[in-house]
């Protein structure tokens, strides 16, 4: 008896160490070597998924369905990417669709862009196709607002092949004659705010070149007549644009704020305007913005061309770019008798306007 308990102990172990071995092994076989990023336990377990799922992953959907556009989202995770595929019916699994990019590593290398997928694919040839640079066209999208720092951070995680860097020294460089901005030194301000279907293979220049056409196409004569009308050429329009762009929480605000600032102007008043210190502040590393808020008093004492509080007229470029609806707001502005707006004590986002300095303190919070 004892012998034969031996003889089972024995067996089992050997059992195990089989176990323990041909798992890995057989995953190998099927589906490459495991990720690097798997730890020596996960390595295990997701080969054992993998095994599990396999007869799932070798089943395709739908043999005889047609393909579709899908758009992989920039920032999309593989956990929602997987459960949107099955939802759209490209896949059978969402689970076993993730086991397999988990345990390849294609995980860490999917892609954003605009694809072509069909139910009749292998879940194998749909991961594949989701890592592959030369897929078709990506969105891009630049949001009101940003300056051009943003903008080159976003290009890690769009899917553009365009280094931040790269971009950057591309950006600083005067815009286009055409754009009637010749005193302009970037294309600060004339980076467009939209949604953009581009070729993941394009470099900087044409980049910039897609976002300063959209600004063309979308700055209407009319608009540029009402710069002229409220006395301000192109370039300072959009300067003006980008600070109501900062200023302005609520949209239907934007007009209001114009004219407080055209009528400082007129007034030869400084225009004592945040954005513009939080420009020339520049990257905030304790709230990890370009946009740093609060600001001090110690701020607003900032030694910079930038600083409104200091220096009168309008800053030397545009401190961000503005949307169609900032750049209409400074052509065609509303006609008020203000010359100051502090926030509202309700954290509505929406402004108190004063025509005096003695009305705009009385707006302060208690």
């Amino acid at each position: 008896m004892r012998r034969f308990l031996t003889i089972s102990v024995t067996l089992l172990i050997l059992a195990a160490f089989a176990v323990l071995f041909v798992v890995p092994a057989l995953a190998k076989h099927h589906y490459g070597e495991p990720s690097s990023a798997l730890s020596g336990k996960n390595r295990y377990s997701y080969a054992a998924k993998i095994l599990w799922h396999d007869p799932t992953i070798r089943r395709v959907a739908d043999p005889y369905g047609t393909e579709k556009n899908f758009t992989l989202e920039q920032d999309e995770s593989p956990y929602q990417l997987a459960a949107r595929l099955e939802a759209e019916g490209l896949i059978l699994d969402a689970e076993a669709f993730l086991t397999l990019l988990i345990y390849t590593g294609m995980d860490t290398s999917l892609l954003p862009g605009n694809y072509k997928l069909g139910p009749s694919l292998s879940m194998q040839s749909i991961a594949g196709m989701l890592q592959d640079s030369r897929a078709s066209q990506i969105e891009f999208i630049v949001l009101p607002g940003w300056r051009i720092e943003e903008i080159a951070a976003s290009l890690a995680s769009s899917g553009l092949l365009i280094a931040e860097d790269t971009f950057l020294d591309a950006a600083h460089s005067p815009p286009p004659l055409a754009l009637e901005a010749t005193e302009a030194s970037s294309h600060e301000g004339f980076l467009f705010p939209d949604s953009y279907i581009l070729s993941r293979n394009m470099t900087a220049e044409q980049l910039l070149t897609e976002l300063t056409l959209d600004f063309a196409r979308n700055l209407s004569p009319e608009i540029k007549a009402g710069f002229a009308a409220q006395g301000l050429s192109l370039y300072d329009g959009v300067k003006l644009a980008s600070i109501v762009e900062r200023e302005a929480v609520v949209a239907d605000e934007r007009k209001m704020i114009a004219s407080v600032f055209l009528n400082r102007l007129r007034a030869s008043q400084k225009l004592e305007t945040d954005p513009t210190i939080q420009y020339a502040l520049g990257y905030d590393e304790i709230s990890q913005s370009w946009w740093k808020a609060p600001l001090t008093y110690t701020d607003l004492e900032v030694v910079s061309i930038y600083n409104t509080y200091i220096h009168a007229g309008l800053p030397p470029t545009p401190i961000c770019n503005p949307s169609l609806g900032s750049l209409e707001a400074v052509a065609f502005p509303a006609e008020t008798p203000y010359y100051y707006f502090r926030a509202r004590c309700d954290g509505s986002g929406l402004h108190a306007f004063a025509e005096t300095f003695e009305g705009h303190l009385a707006n302060g919070c208690e």
